[in-house]
């Protein structure tokens, strides 16, 4: 009896999905507000990590000693033809070199009641969509639209939304039947759907109003 139980068990956690990504993890490696400093740590890491002498490194790339001296310690600014350079000869990406800089990150914060109120392309009569938020460019190459979403008694059904993205919902107040392609699911405070949003998607069909909800759209950012 208590083998089949440690059996099922088991079976479940196999089961489990694998996160790629620690949620808690905190970076270990310095940040730098210079620019030059900061490729020059990257730079000489690398070279450590491959083991290599400067003197090694002039050889490989054709740049001079004193110049490489000049980018490790970030008394230089490289160009990107040089920084190209030493990327190959290293074998990491040219990004690599400034991933310790501390350059300035966006924040956005909206106060409660106060989400810009607003019309999405395709928006029904009665869906009222108050934007929580929208950083247009960062380095992540991905946007983010979270949205509070209102149904009342004058919103529409509407189950045939598509856009591009993927899209999470998490219920916050009422329930509706909210239809994914060919599937309908019943959705109450607490319960949260994640899916494709090139499939038809909407309220098929309003069961408690009001009925409140977040949204959150992402999309790859295009240049």
């Amino acid at each position: 009896m208590n083998d089949s139980v440690d059996n099922k068990a088991s079976g479940a956690a196999k089961n489990e999905p694998v996160l790629s990504q620690n949620p808690h993890k905190t970076s270990t490696k310095p940040r730098e507000k210079v620019l030059e400093v900061a490729i020059g740590r990257e730079v000489r890491a690398f070279r450590r990590q491959h083991n290599i002498t400067v003197a090694d490194l002039a050889k490989t790339t054709g740049l001079s000693i004193g110049m490489l001296s000049k980018i490790e310690n970030g008394v230089t600014s490289p160009s990107l033809t040089t920084l190209q350079t030493l990327a190959n000869a290293l074998s990491v990406p040219l990004t690599s070199f400034f991933s310790g800089f501390e350059e300035q990150r966006e924040a956005v914060h909206v106060q409660a009641g106060t989400g810009l109120e607003t019309e999405r392309r395709g928006t029904r009569s009665g869906h009222q969509y108050n934007l929580l938020g929208h950083i247009g460019s960062n380095s992540s190459g991905v946007i983010m639209e979270p949205y509070l979403i209102t149904l009342t008694e004058e919103s529409d059904t509407f189950p045939d939304f598509q856009h591009d993205g993927m899209e999470f919902i998490y219920m916050l107040e009422g329930e509706v039947e909210y239809r994914h392609g060919d599937k309908t699911f019943h959705l109450k405070p607490g319960d949260s759907l994640f899916f494709d949003a090139d499939a038809p998607h909407g309220p098929q069909k309003h069961i408690q109003l009001p009925a409140r909800y977040i949204s959150t759209i992402s999309y790859p950012q295009t240049s």
